[in-house]
């Protein structure tokens, strides 16, 4: 197994059945992960900020880091390697709220809607998403079987490494 670690602002597709695609630590970030069954390719997508126009030199430099020039990027890239974004299984995750409840930017709520604007634009339907709340998220998808996984972590300051709070779980 090869694991494919996807930082803040990037994004990156596989069609090799033994990668596993992963993004930790997803607060207001909203990951985006695109699986297409009938090719075995898989794509991952972690999104900092809402739109392109905020930053045109970032967003040259670094299209991946907003959620339209990041999907587009997204879609390119499963196409490239022999995919149809068209037809792929999707799941969002992330798009919270964590540094305070009184946060006037909602970055993590615009990060989700734009997504989902985009989506819905390109006549794309989600799965499955978890999304919002005020916790931090890790996903994963398993190029080989076409699973995402999820693993949230509580923001409880006493959890213990063993609470249930920190298994991954499969997002149907």
């Amino acid at each position: 197994m090869s694991l494919l670690v996807v930082g803040v602002g990037d994004g990156k597709v596989t069609n090799r059945r033994d990668d596993v695609l992963t993004t930790f630590a997803l607060g207001s970030c909203i990951a985006v992960i695109m699986y297409d069954a009938a090719t075995g390719v898989g794509g991952l997508l972690h999104v900092m900020l809402p739109n392109s126009e905020l930053d045109a030199g970032k967003a040259a430099a670094k299209p991946c880091m907003f959620a339209d020039s990041g999907l587009r990027e997204l879609f390119a890239a499963i196409k490239k390697v022999g995919g149809d974004y068209k037809r792929t299984n999707i799941w969002l995750a992330g798009g919270a709220q964590v540094l305070s409840t009184a946060d006037t930017m909602n970055i993590g709520k615009r990060n989700y809607q734009a997504v989902r604007k985009m989506l819905w634009r390109e006549g794309l339907l989600v799965r499955a998403e978890e999304v919002g709340g005020s916790h931090c998220r890790t996903v994963k998808l398993d190029v080989a079987t076409g699973q995402a996984w999820i693993r949230t972590c509580s923001a409880e300051a006493d959890v213990k490494e063993n609470d249930r709070s920190f298994e991954w779980r499969l997002m149907s």
